[in-house]
């Protein structure tokens, strides 16, 4: 993506357009899918990479500014750079938006995420999100499963 300051909800390509193959992503160990997110509750495809990826916890999120308190604050702070320790997987219900992450050049590819994607950022790797100019995104984050910890007396 290019490196101007305009609002960071447009596409922001590079003059001329220079687009990124999906073995580029699998290469940076960003994964995706195109699911159907009409019947997500039933989709057997969606099941399958939960159940392969331990993928056993979850929850729903709406960001836009009249359904996600502090609005202003927090998608502020979701465009700030960072990195997690644990992989990020979010699933696109309805809306859209961007996932930037950085290459190994130091380069930000911009990765439009829209209903029915679900992307999985590896642990590790800069990146972060922002709404595009619909400025509507519901999503479901899923969680690995958690460990337990157990102490022997």
């Amino acid at each position: 993506m290019d490196n101007t300051e305009e609002d960071q909800r447009l596409p922001h390509h590079r003059k001329p357009k220079q687009f990124v193959s999906m073995d580029k992503l699998a290469e940076l160990g960003v994964l995706s899918w195109r699911l159907n997110a009409d019947d997500y509750e039933n989709d057997d495809a969606l099941k399958k990479i939960r159940e392969a990826r331990g993928y056993s916890y979850m929850d729903i999120c709406e960001v836009c500014p009249e359904k996600l308190p502090n609005y202003e604050a927090k998608i502020k702070s979701f465009f700030e750079e960072h990195l997690h320790t644990d992989e990020e997987i979010r699933y696109c219900l309805e809306g859209s938006g961007y996932f930037d992450v950085r290459d190994e050049n130091d380069q930000w590819i911009r990765v439009a995420v829209k209903k029915g994607g679900m992307i999985v950022l590896p642990a590790g790797i800069y990146h972060r999100f922002t709404l595009d100019t619909n400025n509507y995104i519901k999503v479901h984050h899923f969680y690995p499963q958690l460990s337990l910890l157990s102490t022997s007396a």
